[in-house]
């Protein structure tokens, strides 16, 4: 594992539309507010609808709870665009070099290419300071705006898993994207 990848607050990124800094227990209310739309619930394989706010403290807690570990196997970032926290960006399952990727962010920020910007400093953030050599996403096969925003950033389709995961009642099929360095 990286040396890097020891128990440490991670930074700040900011930039002229938004920033992306650690989530705080006071964003439990804009999380709520931009979260509960059953559209991104859709894409999301572990976001309940109706998201409430116990569910948003829960998950600030666990967030929480993964930075104080000796060794960080999972980073989040709030989005944050005009002082509120409108989506999330975060990378899982870090081991060795490599770790998935995964976001969100509020509909009313649809198809402005925000998110195009976002990942792209998240990779770049990986790449150097975390020195990852591979991240990579899964994308439910129904998310077009999410592959497309991946290929953007130079993530490859690298094939279609069959009924991977469960959401729900039902199991979906996925594809795998990623990107190397």
């Amino acid at each position: 594992m990286n040396a890097n990848l020891t128990s440490r607050k991670p930074p700040v990124i900011k930039t002229r539309c938004f920033t992306l800094r650690p989530f705080r227990n006071s964003d439990a209310p804009s999380i709520v507010s931009h979260i509960n739309d059953r559209m991104i619930a859709r894409n999301l394989l572990t976001v309940p609808y109706p998201y409430t706010v116990k569910d948003a403290h829960e998950w600030l807690r666990r967030v929480h709870n993964a930075a104080r570990r000796k060794t960080v196997t999972w980073i989040n970032f709030a989005i944050v665009i005009d002082g509120k926290a409108v989506g999330g960006i975060g990378i899982f399952r870090i081991s060795g070099h490599k770790a998935e990727i995964g976001y969100w962010i509020s509909r009313a920020y649809w198809g402005k290419g925000l998110m195009t910007r976002i990942i792209a400093e998240m990779v770049k953030f990986c790449f150097r300071e975390l020195g990852l050599r591979r991240i990579y996403a899964f994308v439910f096969t129904h998310n077009k705006a999410s592959m497309r925003v991946l290929e953007k950033n130079g993530f490859k389709l690298e094939g279609k898993l069959i009924k991977n995961v469960r959401k729900g009642d039902k199991l979906l099929d996925e594809y795998l994207f990623a990107k190397t360095r």
